[in-house]
């Protein structure tokens, strides 16, 4: 009775060895299986990208965007241009009566106000100070 108790435990151990062995092959397959899903995925979307790319090429090609490229170019050269007609308006005639007038007029003998002699009164600080609020700065167009 011993003998056929001791087999039966044996039988029983060997049964349950196989049995986690079988458990752990079936998670190793599982993540296997997720894994393959998740790389399935990642192909999927490199493929959609790879289609929206060959879409995008089709839709510029290189020649387009040269010639973008060149009518942006040719755009910026002319309104260089415009802007130095604008700024060089001036003849050498205008630009020497402007230096003559300047040096007239700081050759010129100016009359100032007198200073007055009394010490300034003495400022009362107000109860709420006004802040200044910052201006803001004009930046050149490019």
């Amino acid at each position: 009775k011993a003998l056929l108790l001791l087999k039966k435990k044996r039988y029983q151990e060997q049964l349950l060895d196989k049995t986690e062995n079988q458990i752990s092959n079936l998670e190793r397959m599982v993540q296997d299986i997720e894994f393959t899903q998740i790389e399935m995925k990642v192909i999927e979307g490199l493929k959609i990208g790879n289609e929206c790319l060959n879409k995008m090429h089709q839709v510029m090609s290189i020649e387009e965007v040269e010639r973008i490229i060149g009518e942006t170019q040719d755009a910026v050269e002319y309104q260089r241009q415009i802007d130095e007609l604008l700024a060089g308006s001036l003849t050498e005639e205008d630009e020497d009566a402007i230096l003559e007038e300047l040096n007239a007029i700081t050759q010129e003998q100016m009359e100032l106000p007198e200073v007055p002699s009394e010490p300034l009164p003495e400022k009362i600080p107000e109860a709420s100070p006004i802040k200044n609020k910052p201006k803001p700065e004009l930046v050149e167009a490019s």
